[in-house]
């Protein structure tokens, strides 16, 4: 279908901004925090707080902790932002996580993972999964059940959720029962998928800009952009995973990867459900109340958590809405 009428009027009065790849990284950060001031006031929680624990390197970690309302003890959702590995913080991704934990009735806990160049992989991977392994064994102290953990993101904070899902399989645990993945970055840029071809211009999120992220990221691609730890969709299997919620945007140069990483999931036994919204472009979570399609988008993923917190993950079903 067309592009939706009210994205392309956010499209069209971003024209006039920098290019991402244009910039330095902390230009590119002080860009992208700016759109705070225009998105929509997001739902109302009981509490927010911010929490400071010894990340994996010994340097302190933050975790912003939202609470809903009502009578805990709450499942939990420990939530990586997105913005390729090198941009977004706490603060942009506030709303979006406001709207999880009142939707879905959890607690959710943000993770201000270490950002690229200045940390290239794995040291956000490694706050992630440090800061993911503390809330399992802290949740009573934050109101929360650790037996209903769900790792989540949105896209590069869906790839360190995917991630994050595949070290805790393979390293211990814990188990999640469930995993978050919203339009997620699962592969390497080169070759890249057919989307990356189709939606490389004129929808936000660029190959270009994807390619500035990734050369971020990554100090050794030769070495490192197969590595399933980068590109979960390379990881051998991915059998014993938890459920997935995976979707896409139809103008989304990652739209293809993250199909792809969903019938895969299902291949290997994982159930998984799989939306691909028409009309929609990459990053279409910020705008939950300022467009339709996002709202409903964000509404199916409060739904589908709440639904995994009951012990009722759907089973492989792939749809476009």
């Amino acid at each position: 279908m067309p592009v939706d009428p009210q994205i392309q009027a956010l499209l069209d009065a971003g024209r006039h901004l920098p290019r991402t790849e244009s910039l330095t990284p902390a230009a590119a950060r002080a860009q992208y925090a700016a759109r705070v001031a225009v998105m929509a006031p997001p739902a109302k929680v009981a509490r927010v707080e911010e929490r400071e624990i010894a990340g994996p390197d010994g340097a302190p970690l933050k975790l912003r902790v939202y609470t809903p309302p009502g009578q805990g003890p709450f499942p939990l959702l420990v939530f990586y932002h997105g913005s390729g590995f090198v941009l977004c913080s706490l603060d942009t991704h506030d709303g979006i996580c406001r709207n999880l934990s009142a939707g879905a009735g959890c607690v959710v806990v943000s993770v201000d993972y270490r950002l690229a160049p200045e940390h290239r992989f794995p040291a956000g991977l490694e706050d992630c999964l440090s800061a993911t392994r503390w809330c399992a064994e802290n949740a009573a102290a934050l109101g929360a059940d650790a037996a209903r953990l769900v790792v989540g993101g949105d896209s590069a904070g869906g790839n360190l959720a995917a991630v994050v899902a595949l070290r805790l399989r393979d390293e211990g645990g814990p188990r999640p029962v469930g995993q978050m993945l919203l339009y997620p970055v699962t592969d390497w840029h080169t070759p890249g998928w057919p989307s990356y071809a189709e939606n490389a211009e004129g929808y936000g999120l660029t190959r270009a800009t994807m390619e500035w992220f990734w050369g971020h990221y990554l100090a050794d691609p030769a070495r490192e952009a197969a590595h399933p730890h980068a590109a979960p969709i390379r990881a051998a299997s991915l059998a014993g995973l938890p459920p997935a919620l995976v979707t896409t945007a139809e103008y989304d140069p990652l739209r293809d990867e993250g199909e792809a990483y969903a019938a895969k999931l299902a291949e290997a036994g994982v159930p998984v459900a799989c939306t691909r919204w028409l009309g929609l472009n990459h990053g279409f979570y910020f705008w939950a109340g300022k467009v339709d399609r996002a709202s409903a988008a964000l509404a199916e993923a409060a739904g589908w958590l709440r639904e995994v917190f009951a012990g009722r993950p759907p089973g492989w079903a792939k749809t476009e809405r």
